[in-house]
């Protein structure tokens, strides 16, 4: 049973060092915002006829 025990405890603790990965990714990293523009060619608009 303690190999168990020990198991699950290394479990809740990689559990807890991803929770807390993602906890300070979302608190401390602003995403840049920015306008995105492409061109598209008239012709790829215009339908073959």
């Amino acid at each position: 049973m303690p190999t168990l025990f020990r198991f699950l405890v290394t479990l809740a603790v990689l559990a807890g060092i991803g929770y807390g990965a993602m906890f300070a990714l979302v608190m401390f990293v602003e995403p840049k915002k920015a306008e995105i523009t492409i061109r598209i060619p008239p012709e790829k608009l215009a339908p073959k006829q």
